[in-house]
């Protein structure tokens, strides 16, 4: 403890001759000091109400109008005082040693008082306040508080533990190696691949770094068509909530070069932008992975980028499947298409009323001629589509 106290005999012996001038001032201005039923004494450190009570009882009976019976008060109050201080003194000071309690190293502890306590308090709120305090500090001017607020609420707490009591935990055992024949057990299960499960067939592949054809991924793009599923999903799950949940898996868009097993999907894709009839199987034999992109989410095609060949670098098709425009798919075909054939002229044409005609002009294609009529041999003579072309090339 950080500060110095005297003992408690002669802190009770200085309380009491400070107690006793107060009255002795304020009797001689003729005022009848009467203690209240609920004073409470916060110096000592028992309770002295039976005391008070038959000093109150004293007073009363002697109080008068006059004003000269104050020294005699004052001195009745001394005399009494006188012939019970040292009894109470023994009193606290037996009440003190049957408290006390031996620590583990012998040491004799007793409880504080309630003047100690408050005392240790307001010198640790005082001096204490500059700086922080230590953990423990903290620690002990908490359960201080703690043991303030318990004995002016009443509430009994338990000052001391009594080890003996306590229950020791359980010895800490050794860890244990595990069994060679759980691991063999493990590795006995017998698992179906992913890329052969039925949750690819339902989520699709998943790409990786040694994937056939692989050009790019797009982990980003969010576009009209998978908003529109999430907001089923979300809209099933509210109107069902106690069904079960399937948890959605996320896939990426991945750009490749055209397999076997595009063929169909890229197909009816045209068949839907165009029109029927075109078949382009005879790009598998001319290096695909120079003249194709095509734009997978899972196991769908939505999206397809086409050359003739290699030597002449002629953009035959370019379609994206609906529900996906405007989501940077057909940039992003068109950009590899031309990064896959550097050094190269590429030319195009493009209808007249087609908005493909402003991507084209962003990659610096320049038309270089208007052909009248270039679509009738494709389209119906009822389409509202435009007959007329615009040739496009970038040069290199």
């Amino acid at each position: 403890m950080p500060f110095r106290r005297a003992s408690s005999r002669n802190e009770d012996e200085a309380y009491t001759q400070g107690v006793s001038q107060a009255k002795r001032q304020k009797g001689n201005l003729g005022r009848t000091i009467v203690p209240s039923p609920n004073m409470r004494v916060t110096r000592a450190s028992m309770s002295l109400d039976s005391l008070l009570d038959f000093f109150r009882i004293g007073i009363e009976s002697r109080t008068s109008d006059d004003p000269a019976n104050g020294p005699e008060e004052a001195s009745y109050f001394e005399r009494f005082m006188g012939s019970v201080l040292p009894e109470c003194l023994e009193v606290r000071c037996q009440v003190q040693d049957s408290d006390c309690r031996t620590d583990n190293f012998g040491a004799i502890l007793r409880p504080l008082s309630r003047y100690e306590v408050s005392a240790a308090i307001k010198y640790a709120s005082t001096f204490g306040a500059a700086a922080l305090p230590l953990p423990v500090q903290a620690t002990i001017l908490r359960k201080l508080q703690l043991r303030r607020e318990r004995r002016r609420t009443d509430v009994q707490g338990l000052d001391l533990v009594n080890h003996s009591s306590l229950t020791s935990a359980p010895p800490q055992l050794p860890p244990q190696p595990p069994q060679s024949d759980i691991f063999n057990s493990l590795k006995s299960i017998r698992t179906t691949p992913y890329e052969t499960s039925f949750l690819s067939r339902s989520c699709g592949h998943r790409p990786s770094s040694t994937d056939s054809g692989l050009v790019a991924v797009d982990w980003e793009t969010r576009s009209p068509w998978m908003e529109l599923m999430e907001d089923i999903r979300e809209h099933y799950s509210y109107a069902h909530p106690a069904s079960f949940q399937s948890r959605e898996v996320s896939v990426p868009i991945r750009y490749v070069s055209l397999q076997a097993s595009h063929l169909q999907q890229v197909h009816e894709l045209l068949a839907r932008v165009f029109w029927d009839g075109i078949n382009v199987s005879d790009l598998l034999q001319s290096s695909p992975e120079r003249c194709s992109v095509i734009a997978m989410y899972g196991k769908i095609v939505i999206g397809v980028a086409l050359l003739s060949s290699p030597q002449e670098a002629y953009i035959t098709y370019l379609a994206v499947r609906a529900g996906w425009d405007n989501s940077q798919v057909a940039t992003t075909m068109l950009y590899h298409l031309i990064m896959l054939n550097p050094h190269r002229d590429i030319t195009l044409h493009v209808a007249a009323d087609n908005p493909a005609m402003l991507l084209y002009n962003r990659f610096g294609f320049k038309a270089e001629e208007f052909i009248t009529g270039f679509y009738e041999d494709y389209l119906d003579s009822q389409s509202r589509a435009s007959m007329n072309a615009f040739r496009l090339r970038l040069r290199r």
